[in-house]
């Protein structure tokens, strides 16, 4: 991408662009006027970044164009600052992503340029560096020994050098000195825009004219390059030298008689992803059939849909799904698969890339940033038809959009829990919008507001109410903790699932135990004086890890060397306390010793690659238990495994948010749906202290509709979702007071503003109140919790306060932000 830059000075023009500008606050964020210089009139672009002048320093910033306009008469063109840089040589947005970026704006509470930065992978982001160069003729003898040194230095290099490089040289803790040697003169200083990733290119080698001279002597070597790239007409320097076992001193001699010329050729860093021929076609039973008409007749209408895909587990939904891209994957329109875990990626691209080859990309978080760099010019280029990945891939490039799925649509990490504060699932109904395509959402267990609306019509349903082929639901057992402690049983593990996975140890079958609590303790307290060991930044206690011999806050980061001292009472008298999966697995491996054992968590997950390589792994019969959090629990199909343990219900029940049961049995069920999916019928044992609980027996017979019919009752008499929408505002300081202060501020200005410009809207406020966890990272929470429709007056009666809220200085170190539907109130 080329930058071109110019001075600021002023220049005759008569175009305008609207530009949204980096790092602006929300209070003051809008669309600035800049004017474009004439020689930038051919380059501008809707879509293009641009670089900027900002504010009264004129400090240069990163904007993106949304729109272009003659000079009106209401805007004085001497008044306007003129656009500096050019960045792209093509649009990185479209129509299309421009208009959902206000629709972010307006639903999410965040600034224009927010907005598109999510939409942008992170290596084709700039990055605004300053830089200093020596002007000529400088006389060195004014100059201080410090600054003789730098002078010296940025001469030797004759060019400018950004300043992190020169304050990391010369031991600098900031910039003092350099700018006072630019304020007298011996310095100048520029703002220039480096882009995070470069682009992947090749060197080439083709043959020029001379190519065919019999008048130039050459080596039996070269004679050999040339007519390997004569004959190819154009080919990697990489791959002449392999093939014809040269070094590049060979191609170089061939370049500089001017027989070849070189040039750069741009390539992908994908994975291969070969296309596999001997595939059989997809069969479908004849429901599945069924909902694959069903979606295909509403994606052939010229008009948007949605539809809710509805079947228990095991059920075959991929299928239907890989039937539908079938019929539609020629029709040059965009795809989009999305799954709520970075864990599920590799299977759902393995298994595509059987079907589709290189036609699919795969966008998340743990590809590099020249990966996803990559993957989002291929799509932009029209190279891939298929995007899979978490929730970022609802923002793939695509012109134009015909089908979005969203598999396991009830899983709350379609929400972005920092700002734009967006769900995946409102951004593909814009989309499916905007071109008419049709959203299928997709999941056992539906979130409760869209079984609603496809009860209501709003959404279309189809269900599949049966197990794909020969499997069957698996035989669910409910162990009581309490009988089992009665009994002498203090291991964490009944004796039902002891016994099931010493069968399936004993039969070759596979076993999965969920605990949905990483960490080997989670929590430490303290014998003598009772106290937790708590995190020094955030009110909670530290998880002790085994593996590292450490207490860690799962909040902030925070850890500390285990020792056996109470930091309260300084006695050595602590005690673990409760389960994380490391302990789990440690005594897993006490009872099963022969165990193969593979335990699954952001723990043992965090370098690239692992979760492929722990799920490929455990798919290829390499263990035998696998032991994991909640990733474990939902999409991942292992036809071997016929038992599925579910370690500690009763902590997910309980939980402080009107979600609890919701959450605790679309995982109870999913996880159960693990189990039993290949010919061998399967198992599943769940451990209650408190058996008796609904949700727990509801799961146990997978019945999601007698869990919908409760629940849907309780929101109803509630006023929750989806009879009202809930907008939680969230508070954050250093001092606790001061947040406290800033929320009860906060909440008379919202009631002053709804009194008297919107006395119709239906409200209801409650708070303000601490957060579940009140101190995370030495900032104090507190939080309002607003009942209403989010319709337009709402968002403008909210807005309108956050301004004006924003404006009063004696809250100027406390946050404030908008969640709507936050995930957890």
């Amino acid at each position: 991408m080329k930058s071109t830059f110019l001075s600021l000075t002023k220049m005759n023009s008569d175009l305008t662009v609207k530009v949204a500008v980096e790092n602006t606050t929300y209070v003051f964020d809008k669309l600035f006027d800049y004017l474009v210089p004439p020689a930038f009139t051919d380059l501008v672009q809707v879509g293009k970044r641009v670089l900027v002048p900002f504010g009264r320093g004129n400090k240069k910033k990163q904007g993106v164009i949304f729109e272009l306009s003659a000079v009106s008469d209401d805007i004085s063109a001497e008044k306007l600052k003129s656009v500096c840089s050019v960045l792209d040589d093509e649009p990185v947005l479209s129509e299309e992503l421009l208009k959902l970026a206000e629709f972010m704006k307006d639903h999410y509470f965040c600034t224009y340029y927010d907005a598109v930065k999510t939409m942008l992978p992170a290596g084709i982001n700039y990055k605004i560096t300053t830089l200093y160069g020596v002007r000529e003729g400088i006389n060195e003898e004014e100059l201080s020994e410090e600054q003789q040194r730098i002078f010296a230095y940025l001469h030797s290099k004759r060019k400018a050098v950004r300043s992190d490089k020169l304050l990391d040289d010369f031991g600098l803790d900031n910039t003092a000195v350099l700018e006072d040697m630019v304020k007298s003169g011996y310095l100048y200083k520029s703002d220039e825009a480096f882009r995070r990733v470069s682009d992947a290119v090749m060197k080439m080698a083709a043959p020029t004219e001379l190519a065919d001279s019999d008048n130039i002597k050459l080596t039996e070597k070269q004679k050999a390059v040339l007519d390997l790239i004569k004959m190819t007409g154009g080919t990697s320097v990489k791959e002449v030298c392999y093939f014809t076992g040269v070094t590049t001193g060979v191609t170089d001699a061939l370049y500089k008689k001017g027989l070849i010329y070189y040039y750069d050729e741009e390539v992908f860093r994908i994975e291969d992803r070969t296309k596999d021929e001997s595939l059989a076609p997809v069969a479908l039973s004849e429901q599945q059939q069924t909902a694959c008409d069903n979606l295909y007749a509403e994606y052939a209408d010229s008009k948007p849909h949605t539809s809710l895909l509805f079947g228990v587990t095991g059920s075959g939904k991929t299928s239907v799904f890989m039937k539908l891209i079938e019929r539609v994957i020629n029709d040059n329109k965009g795809i989009i698969v999305m799954v709520p875990e970075i864990s599920l990626t590799p299977q759902f691209v393995s298994t595509f890339s059987k079907r589709f080859g290189e036609q699919i990309a795969v966008f998340h978080s743990a590809l590099s940033l020249g990966e996803r760099l990559d993957e989002y010019k291929r799509v932009k280029k029209g190279l891939a038809k298929i995007v899979i990945g978490t929730r970022s891939a609802v923002f793939a490039p695509f012109k134009k959009v015909g089908l979005i799925i969203m598999d396991e649509e009830q899983e709350y990490s379609y929400k972005s829990e920092s700002s734009p504060r967006y769900h995946a699932r409102e951004i593909a109904k814009f989309r499916c919008s905007y071109d008419n395509a049709l959203l299928v959402l997709s999941s056992a267990t539906p979130s409760v507001e869209s079984y609603y609306y496809a009860e209501n019509g709003r959404y279309s349903l189809n269900t599949l109410t049966e197990r794909y082929g020969d499997a069957v639901l698996p035989k669910v057992v409910v162990a009581d903790m309490n009988v089992e402690q009665q009994n002498g049983n203090v291991t964490g593990f009944s004796e039902t699932l002891l016994e099931n996975l010493h069968y399936n140890l004993e039969n070759n079958k596979q076993s999965i135990l969920l605990l949905n609590r990483r960490g080997h303790n989670t929590f430490v307290t303290c014998r003598m004086c009772g106290e937790p060991v708590v995190c020094p930044n955030c009110s909670i206690s530290l998880t002790y890890h085994s593996a590292n011999r450490r207490l860690m806050c799962h909040y902030c980061g925070y850890s500390a060397p285990y020792t056996d001292e109470c930091p309260s009472c300084h006695s050595k008298s602590l005690r673990f306390g409760g389960t994380g999966t490391q302990k789990a697995e440690s005594e897993i491996s006490e009872l099963f010793p022969d165990a193969r054992i593979l335990r699954m968590d952001t723990d043992a997950t965090s370098s690239k690659s692992s979760y492929e390589r722990m799920i490929t792994a455990f798919a290829d019969g390499k263990y035998d238990i696998l032991v994991g959090t909640q990733m474990v629990a939902k999409g991942l199909n292992f036809p071997n495994v016929t038992l599925v343990g579910v370690l500690n219900t009763d902590y997910m029940l309980y939980a402080d948010d009107y979600r609890s049961y919701e959450r605790t049995f679309s995982l109870l069920t999913q996880v159960v749906g693990r189990s039993g999916r290949g010919a061998s019928k399967g198992m599943a044992v769940i451990q209650s202290y408190t058996p008796d609980n609904l949700i727990i027996s509801m799961a146990a017979r997978q019945d999601y509709l007698a869990f919908y019919s409760t629940e849907i009752q309780v929101r109803k008499a509630m006023l929750y979702p989806p009879f009202a929408d809930i907008c939680l505002i969230g508070f954050s300081g250093e001092k606790q007071q001061l947040t406290m202060k800033a929320a009860n501020s906060f909440l008379q200005c919202f009631v002053s503003h709804a009194k008297s410009e919107y006395p119709a809207i239906p409200l209801r406020i409650l708070g303000p109140s601490p957060a579940s966890v009140v101190k995370v990272s030495n900032k104090f929470r507190y939080k309002l919790i607003i009942k209403c429709k989010n319709n337009r007056d709402f968002r403008t009666l909210l807005s309108a306060v956050m301004i004006e809220f924003a404006k009063n200085k004696e809250f100027g170190r406390v946050s404030t932000y908008a969640d709507m539907n936050a995930l957890t109130c």
